[in-house]
């Protein structure tokens, strides 16, 4: 059987919950037993994410086969519980490079290369060819932007395209809108709905859905009104009010019947939606009472779409073990003049998550240094590793000067070096060391008692590592490098000996977390964390909820 299309589009406002939107839409089909494929379509010119600031761009979210992508797609992967490709994020940047990749071979026998049909052609075969590597019953769509954005325009002609190639029940048009409240009359205003639709309408597209994002209720007059003006049914007017929680939004969408109107459009047969496990976390986010205190160390906390993957692994980790989670965000930059050190007191555990450059690493240095000192349980993801190994040199081994060859190249000891194969690269783009890659542990370390396991698979993003020149000497001093490549080449995890809990890890566990199956290594985090606060009798009251809001 072919699939069905779903395909989504936002009107009105960016980050209007638009990729939350459709996490949740795959996750109550897959609820009812159908096999579910999302795929993210970005309008800008870049070939991939993974060169662009976090300014810019927020996470680069990096699937098992190697592709830098938008974090929509790990929103993907938490709610629908299945792993995305290289195929599930397509940028312009690719469409373009591909065609004109293809008209310097001469692929095109000499033709004129046009928006249409060239760019739209290969727009249509990236959507059609992840329904058929997928076999799913259902693919969803989601396209970045907004509807009169000049950038999307190739992509929902494309879209508009597919109508007619497919059949038409086949093919259904969500569109995500936001409903704007005006304070001085309390009222939610429906026009800017009403014009975006008329944008997709011009451009060929009638939306059959419209999902109203909205910060407050909406009555059954709103609805209607919608309906009316936007020509599509009642109860094809989805209102989302914003959730105390994300988890909660597959719950509220399933409840206005969407999983259902979407089966009877495609004339699908499903079972009942089991969503009882998904009610289960949803109902732990909101009843967990004690309060456990995380700090973020980095330098981009400003911005904390940047460290979205890490925030969630740390929330399903201590959702789990019935923690409400006081996400403290610490800027490194401060922390190296001098500046929040104090705060560090407040802390039960600390992640130092991955990043780039120099800027705030003598700060993240310094939060190694006082978990280290002071037994508190710490996690460093990647550069966490790194700078835990760096403060380990200097303070401990007395290396002077230690440092990594990525911030200082005269350094006198690189006890992190750059990778033997990445050293006559050039280009910055996908060039890394990326993707999923073996990991093997050491019986008894504290990372084997975590995974329960002696191998692993994880997911990296990195072009330095630690230089095996300096291995015995940490190994001699009270470092156990307990994961290492097959070949024992690589060092992949560090964790201290005279330590309750410091493990470093040069990949991103971040990336493999799941709300209903948290890593084991945030998990081991989070447990270190609890007997930490529970050792020092810090009694802390349960503050609001302090997870995403939809």
């Amino acid at each position: 059987m072919k699939p069905k299309y779903i395909f989504c589009t936002g009107g009105v406002v960016s980050s209007v919950g638009k990729g939350l939107t459709v996490a949740a839409i795959g996750r109550i089909l897959k609820a009812r037993g159908l096999k579910v494929a999302i795929q993210k379509l970005d309008p800008y010119l870049n070939v991939d994410p993974g060169t662009m600031s976090p300014y810019q761009h927020g996470e680069v979210f990096v699937t098992s086969d190697g592709a830098e992508t938008d974090l929509d797609l790990g929103h993907y992967e938490r709610f629908v519980d299945e792993n995305v490709s290289r195929l599930s994020n397509i940028t312009a940047g690719q469409v373009y490079l591909t065609v004109l990749e293809k008209e310097r071979k001469g692929d095109y026998l000499g033709g004129t290369i046009q928006v249409v049909p060239h760019i739209t052609n290969e727009i249509k075969r990236c959507i059609k060819l992840l329904g058929k590597r997928t076999d799913a019953d259902v693919v969803i769509v989601e396209v970045g932007g907004t509807a009169g954005d000049i950038e999307s325009l190739p992509f929902l002609e494309a879209l508009r395209q597919l109508r007619t190639e497919f059949k038409r029940r086949d093919t259904l048009y969500v569109h995500v809108t936001f409903l704007p409240h005006i304070g001085a009359t309390d009222e939610l205003k429906t026009k800017p709905t009403q014009h975006s639709v008329r944008e997709l309408r011009g451009i060929g597209i009638q939306p059959n859905v419209i999902i109203a994002r909205t910060d407050y209720p909406v009555n059954n007059e709103i609805i209607s009104k919608i309906a009316l003006f936007c020509d599509v049914d009642e109860d094809a007017v989805i209102p989302l009010q914003t959730a105390d929680n994300i988890y909660a939004v597959p719950l509220m969408i399933e409840e206005t019947g969407l999983g259902d109107f979407i089966l009877n459009r495609f004339r699908l047969e499903a079972g009942p939606p089991d969503l009882h496990e998904w009610r289960e976390i949803a109902g732990k986010c909101r009843s967990a009472q004690e309060k456990l205190c995380i700090g973020i160390v980095g330098k981009y906390v400003e911005l904390r779409d940047a460290y979205m993957s890490v925030k969630e692994s740390i929330a399903h980790a201590a959702v789990h073990l019935d923690q409400d989670v006081d996400i403290r965000w610490i800027h490194s930059g401060e922390l190296e003049k001098g500046k929040r050190l104090d705060e560090l007191n407040d802390l039960d555990g600390i992640i130092v998550p991955g990043g780039f450059g120099y800027r705030g690493i003598e700060g993240k240095i310094a939060a190694a240094k006082f978990a280290r000192e002071r037994k508190a349980p710490y996690l460093g993801l990647c550069l966490g590793m790194q700078v835990m190994c760096i403060e380990y040199a200097r303070n401990v081994l007395h290396l002077d000067d230690a440092s990594s060859s990525e911030f200082d190249v005269s350094t006198p000891h690189p006890v992190i070096d750059l990778m033997l194969e990445q050293r006559a690269i050039t280009d910055m783009g996908g060039t890394m060391r990326l993707g999923e890659y073996p990991c093997v542990l050491q019986p008894n370390s504290a990372a084997a008692l975590a995974y329960g396991k002696n191998e692993v698979l994880e997911r990296h993003r990195h072009r330095f590592e630690f230089n095996n020149v300096y291995r015995e000497t940490f190994a001699a001093n009270g470092v156990n490098f307990s994961g290492l490549s097959p070949d024992g080449v690589l060092v992949e995890i560090a964790e201290l000996q005279d330590h309750p809990f410091m493990l470093g890890c040069q990949f991103h566990p971040e990336f493999l977390s799941r709300p209903n199956r948290p890593h084991p290594l945030f998990s081991a985090f989070i447990q270190a964390s609890i007997e930490y606060r529970d050792e020092l009798g810090r009694i802390r009251q349960r503050p609001s909820l302090d997870l995403d809001r939809a």
